[in-house]
């Protein structure tokens, strides 16, 4: 699984933490999504599918 963010676009809404904890966090300062593990097992792949599609301002691509 390949994971990219744009981090610049990130709007901070938290989607991607609340379909995929494991992979995906938040800075405390900003809300900006930080991404915990770039290689997620493939258990993870359908949470990481669903928090590239949650996201408000489609900036995390996934490819699987």
């Amino acid at each position: 699984m390949d994971i990219s963010i744009d981090f610049d676009k990130c709007c901070g809404a938290g989607q991607c933490v609340l379909a995929a904890p494991e992979v995906f966090d938040q800075r405390d300062e900003d809300g900006v999504v930080v991404l915990l593990d770039d290689n997620p097992p493939a258990g993870q792949t359908e949470n990481v599918v669903q928090a590239a599609a949650a996201c408000p301002a489609a900036v995390i691509q996934v490819r699987v």
